[in-house]
């Protein structure tokens, strides 16, 4: 069988930058949580997409979970959550016993929809926390729904996850709102191995979040805990990972446009194929190439097709509120993630991947079209 194409897999530095950070860990025994790399990822971090302090932590997950915290979501709240969305996103406002309430997307975008935005508030007036996704690497149209939240006064996260080094109108995803979350998992642009972080302009919100962190762990010489804490801190040993990945970021970017570029020239004149939405306000990271079929060709052909050469390929993520565990909860919103996931595919994205690979892709998939 040919060789395995991933969706998309760890793609260290040609250049061993990660390597070289790593190897000072271990001269200097920094192997443990925290250390320099740590500290200076941060910094490099926050630098990089224009926001004035960073926290490191092991998840993304943990990111959004602590920002929560910060904003004082606490139990009985209502979140309004992008629905067309990862787990990840959704479940930390269980964790601090609060109430999603899910927003569906728009065509426009694939993100959270204003105009079901506005019908949320309209009914939840109160509500505590917005969490906007910039998905697979899209922005949301993020000026309309700060318009929505400043006029209610509430506060956004952004879960960048998927949009590390996405720009809208000049500015980096994740600097938009309160708090932005970022993922540095196995298949994001790029990786510590695991980890996130949290971004906020508000330096001692930012100084309570790596308090918490750390285990809540009081300034005395015995341990002492004041407050609940959580062991959510990253390691020295992946943030010098992160450090060598920042260096390739734009690179990677590059490499993931090509690759959305190639699949639109080779597979864009197909009946009942279409693209993920570029707008022309938004500078997209492209870190998934996703495509809706809408002819006789359906997903689950192409994902089987692909299967059968060892390429790996997946459907576009199922909404929140289909999910058997949050379904419970309150929605708002005209269909459209469902008819994303129902029609939609994310093609292999990998950075790793050649013309040839790509080319092998495309053959596969126009082969269905015969």
């Amino acid at each position: 069988m040919a060789s395995k194409i991933f969706l998309a897999s760890p793609h260290m530095s040609d250049e061993g930058y990660e390597m070289g950070f790593i190897q000072e860990a271990f001269r200097a025994n920094w192997i443990a949580p925290l250390g320099p790399n740590v500290n200076e990822f941060e910094k490099e971090f926050a630098l990089k997409v224009g926001s004035k302090n960073a926290a490191a932590l092991n998840t993304g997950t943990a990111a959004i979970h602590l920002a929560l915290r910060a904003i004082g979501v606490g139990a009985g709240d209502v979140v309004f959550c992008s629905s067309l969305t990862f787990s990840a996103t959704a479940n930390p406002i269980i964790y601090e016993k609060a109430v999603p309430v899910f927003i569906d997307s728009d065509n426009e975008t694939w993100n959270m929809c204003p105009e079901a935005l506005e019908r949320a508030f309209k009914k939840y007036p109160n509500v505590k926390a917005v969490i906007v996704v910039h998905l697979y690497g899209l922005s949301a149209d993020i000026d309309k729904l700060i318009e929505i939240c400043q006029r209610y006064n509430v506060p956004i996260i952004e879960d960048a996850a998927e949009s590390l080094g996405t720009v809208y109108k000049g500015k980096q995803t994740g600097t938009f709102g309160e708090y932005g979350a970022f993922s540095f998992n196995g298949n994001k642009i790029i990786t510590t191995s695991g980890g996130g972080m949290l971004v906020s302009n508000n330096d001692e919100r930012i100084s309570k979040v790596r308090f918490w962190a750390t285990q809540s762990r009081d300034p005395a010489r015995h341990y002492q805990h004041s407050e609940l804490g959580f062991n959510y801190r990253m390691s020295n040993i992946s943030a010098g990972i992160g450090r060598g990945q920042l260096m390739v970021l734009d690179q990677r970017i590059a490499q993931k446009k090509h690759i959305f570029e190639y699949y639109q020239q080779e597979l864009g004149l197909l009946s009942g194929l279409s693209f993920m939405p570029i707008n022309d306000w938004n500078e997209p990271n492209y870190w998934l190439s996703c495509i809706i079929l809408s002819g006789s060709v359906q997903p689950v052909d192409v994902m089987d097709a692909l299967e059968q050469e060892n390429i790996e390929s997946r459907p576009i993520w199922k909404p929140m509120h289909k999910q058997p565990f949050f379904e419970k909860y309150d929605y708002f919103g005209e269909q459209v993630s469902e008819k994303l996931f129902s029609t939609g595919i994310c093609l292999p994205s990998d950075t790793k991947m050649t013309d040839v690979d790509l080319d092998r892709i495309c053959m596969i998939i126009k082969g269905l079209w015969k």
